[in-house]
């Protein structure tokens, strides 16, 4: 039986262009109630009720569907999304506790980098999202809570590895649901061609690097991305970015107890970050269960020593930050999407 197709995820134009020769007013109705959250065709009141039985069978409005959605006593909400195909990603919603939301969106299902540290990494790679897809991930969050204000592209997978999509889906978030590209950060493993093709081509938002360490050797062994794209390219990338797109990167650094979290390790991400408008990120690893790192399980800083990394830092002049612990109730924190409960 042949599919129908969806409608969400598709520009106005899109949609009057598959539904001629309706007229185009009817196109933007449609696209309002998809973006207002309809679950149905039923749902939009204002089209004759012909029409309605009419698109049902025709059509249907998403490609995907939540198969899941888990709340953390803190606020945080992980959904699991299944699309056609039977393949499955998780996205997030984070509530501050000033009351902004923002929503954590996968551009891949699983991720071929395969950091050592990651659930998702350590699941192997199935296909990178459609931009519709990528666009229905962040409908299906919106029809949960509305007033979702910002955006992080820090869910499953590599971003950089599928940047025709997400220009699209991006130019959706910012040109139909009018979100600032100041409020969307792009936050990549350190894909050093991508970082270059993202700089000249968009999209124009905001740039996070997981860096987690500066020393070259131990990066290579956490994370097989820095064997060919070693930091020296790395950084150099990050200053093109700068000078062009005059915007401070944020450098995240997932902290490992007893790995990455020495005053050689401090001094290592210090040299890094000279030179770059940065501000680092620091992330106490959230915990999956049966992650090692050569031999040894993987385990989280104890305070003391995330502060005393910390306090290394902030001696070197660096702008620290902190990672808040969002999520870990239903795995939906940073490395965790994919570990199912």
């Amino acid at each position: 039986m042949e599919t129908k197709p969806a409608l969400a995820g598709l520009f106005p134009g899109e949609i009057a262009e598959l539904l001629k020769p309706l007229q185009p007013f009817r196109a933007g109705q449609i696209h309002q109630w998809i973006c207002k959250g309809a679950v149905s065709f039923a749902d939009m009141n204002n089209l004759p009720a012909a029409l309605r039985d009419e698109l049902e069978r025709r059509f249907r409005l998403f490609s995907g569907s939540v198969s899941a959605e888990l709340e953390d006593p803190d606020g945080t909400v992980k959904f699991r999304i299944s699309f056609e195909d039977s393949v499955k990603i998780e996205s997030v919603i984070l509530a501050s506790s000033e009351g902004r939301k923002t929503a954590c969106l996968s551009t891949q299902a699983g991720c071929p980098i395969g950091c050592v540290f990651c659930k998702t990494g350590q699941m192997g790679f199935t296909r990178d999202l459609s931009s519709r897809e990528i666009i229905e991930e962040l409908l299906f969050l919106t029809r949960r809570e509305r007033g979702i204000s910002h955006i992080v592209i820090m869910g499953m997978g590599e971003p950089l590895l599928n940047l025709k999509e997400l220009r699209r889906a991006v130019a959706y978030f910012t040109d139909i649901l009018k979100i600032s590209k100041r409020r969307i950060t792009l936050s990549t493993s350190g894909v050093t061609g991508g970082i270059w093709d993202f700089t000249d081509n968009g999209p124009d938002i905001r740039l996070a690097l997981s860096l987690t360490t500066g020393r070259q050797e131990l990066r290579e062994r956490l994370m097989p991305v820095a064997q060919s794209n070693p930091l020296a390219e790395l950084k150099e990338s990050l200053m093109y970015y700068q000078q062009k797109r005059k915007r401070r990167i944020t450098l995240e650094a997932v902290l490992l107890g007893g790995v990455n979290t020495t005053p050689a390790d401090a001094a290592a991400l210090a040299g890094f970050a000279r030179g770059l408008d940065a501000v680092v990120n620091l992330i106490p690893w959230n915990p999956v269960d049966g992650l090692c790192f050569e031999g040894k399980p993987l385990r989280s800083p104890g305070a003391a020593e995330t502060a005393g990394f910390a306090s290394a830092l902030k001696e070197k002049g660096l702008n620290v930050t902190f990672r808040y612990k969002k999520g870990r109730g239903v795995l939906g924190a940073c490395g965790q999407l994919g570990q199912q409960e």
